[in-house]
């Protein structure tokens, strides 16, 4: 296509994260060989090669690895540029397995002068943070030896309103330099994380001249030093969401060597979403949904299931509960004789279909994606073994009034979610007449609290005096969050879409005292 230089992200050659195979010396040895062989690659082509990898450090060094970039040419490694701020915070650990060695500098290709960076190293630019969280900016070092072009490789997940600012810090430092931005961003799901993608190219005033696709993979032609610009796209953060959650729930499938899920469909707006989900993940065809009636299930429930599955064009199978919740009972009422029925019943149901979808699990080689939303898994309104059986959380980072906003843009051209679904009052159904709110405050009233508690980490006050919500419930909230704790961490790996998620970039202890 003519290109003199393609630019790979972040990692490229081994991926991101690689967490502990960077402590395996055999991975960095192959990660080191790819390189040679790339380079190899090169000799007698027109194209230089800028790609990411992990390369192994000095022995004295004191980790095992350094986050490099490598330019090759002709079969040459023209330079090995190594990461300087190395990020430990929220998901990132990079200052368990880096070593930041090498000072920055800048490498000419046919005259022209490039400085690289390595995603967090551009991330430290004091006229656009309030609150760095490093002492030196590696950009400054780059900017002394008077490049004409700056390129960053990245390796930048995705949450909620991230492409956004990501493009302001990088036109905000294109400014300020006076040169263009390249960012080549990783794309696609790794585990809990998922990466957008959304690679670009600024001029030096700032402005787009390039934008690559977003949650999808692409390859983007720009003159570095000649493009006019280009309109920015328009973002809209419920559809990025759902993009986010479809890319992630079919590399988590498909890496994982698995081809297709089951999600236990209860006639619930947050069963549905997921399916739908992972129908346009995966292809109807690899999706089945199963309803499990119990004796206090509504018949609604199932019609309404059986409706979306026709809608989705997936499987739909129905396996009754009442008697295997009978004989579950039976068999243990001389130890619960002259006990009232409680929530102990409630989880019995839950449970038995959590057994049952494992057991369609092994017999057809699925992956059970679990339906729980963010709100439930905060407050513990879940059952260990029981709904939060499975392989992948795909909606545990929506609370649950996002849940509706994504089904509503969801159903915005055609009804994909039955009305019946969206209009219900929330409802577990595993007693009579059960509604979410018997147990928990309107999810209106709930969300707020957890989004405020969770992921700005304000203190009940604070919260209370913000949304204007009585601190006694504030509080309530805020104990059954610290509560739950165990929960969470029996829990499948959720799709992270929000600055802070369950799982790996939140990290507590189980076994904890709280005052609150």
């Amino acid at each position: 296509m003519g290109a003199r230089l393609v630019v790979f992200p972040e990692l490229a050659i081994c991926g991101y994260p690689p967490a502990d195979f960077l402590e395996k010396p055999s991975f960095l040895t192959r990660c080191a060989t790819a390189v040679e062989e790339l380079a190899e690659a090169t000799r007698g082509l027109p194209t230089a090669v800028l790609v990411g990898v992990a390369l192994p450090a000095p022995p004295d060094a004191g980790k095992p690895a350094v986050n490099a970039a490598v330019l090759l040419d002709h079969g040459a490694v023209l330079l090995e540029q190594h990461k300087r701020l190395l990020p430990f915070y929220d998901v990132f650990d990079e200052q368990r397995y880096f070593s930041p060695l090498r000072p920055q500098q800048v490498v000419e290709l046919d005259s022209v002068r490039l400085a690289v960076s390595i995603c967090e190293d551009a991330w430290n630019d004091k006229g656009f943070w309030q609150r760095r969280l490093y002492a030196v900016d590696p950009m400054e070092e780059l900017m002394r030896q008077k490049p004409a072009v700056h390129i960053n490789l990245s390796a930048s997940p995705f949450w909620h309103s991230k492409p956004e600012t990501r493009r302001r810090m990088l036109a905000a430092i294109a400014k300020r330099d006076g040169i263009p931005v390249f960012m080549c961003n990783q794309v696609g799901g790794n585990d809990s994380l998922v990466f957008d993608g959304s690679s670009l190219a600024l001029n030096a005033r700032g402005e787009l001249i390039a934008q690559a696709g977003a949650f999808e993979e692409d390859l983007v032609m720009a003159d570095a030093l000649g493009a006019p610009s280009v309109p920015e796209p328009q973002a809209d953060e419920t559809e990025a969401a759902y993009r986010a959650l479809v890319l992630g729930t079919r590399d988590y499938v498909r890496k994982c060597g698995f081809s297709k899920a089951l999600v236990g469909l209860s006639g619930g707006i947050d069963s549905a979403l997921v399916a739908a989900i992972a129908t346009e993940a995966l292809g109807a065809e690899n999706v089945m949904g199963v309803g499990m009636p119990s004796p206090y299930s509504s018949a609604g429930s199932i019609e309404d299931s059986r409706k979306l599955a026709a809608n989705l064009g997936i499987r739909f199978e129905v396996i009754g509960i009442s008697d295997l919740f009978r004989e579950y009972t039976r068999a243990l009422e001389p130890l619960f004789a002259g006990l009232k029925a409680d929530t102990t019943e409630e989880n019995i149901q839950s449970r038995i279909r959590g057994t049952l979808l494992m057991a369609l699990s092994n017999k057809f080689s699925a992956l059970v994606l679990t339906t729980g939303n963010k709100s439930e898994m905060a407050v513990g309104y879940c059952t260990l073994h029981g709904d939060m059986v499975g392989a992948l959380a795909v909606i545990g980072d929506l609370v649950k009034t996002r849940v509706y906003s994504v089904c509503h843009w969801l159903n915005r051209d055609q009804g994909v979610i039955p009305a019946a679904i969206l209009e219900k009052p929330p409802s577990a159904e595993l007693r009579p007449g059960q509604k979410d709110t018997d147990s928990l405050p309107p999810y209106e009233t709930l969300d707020p609290i957890i989004e405020a508690y969770v992921e700005r980490y304000e203190t009940p006050e604070q919260i209370a005096e913000e949304h204007g919500i009585p601190i006694d419930l504030v509080r309530q909230v805020v104990r059954l969050v610290e509560r739950a704790e165990y929960k969470r961490q029996q829990a499948a790996p959720v799709l992270k879409v929000t600055s802070k998620a369950f799982g790996m970039g939140r990290r507590f202890p189980i076994a904890v005292k709280v005052q609150v």
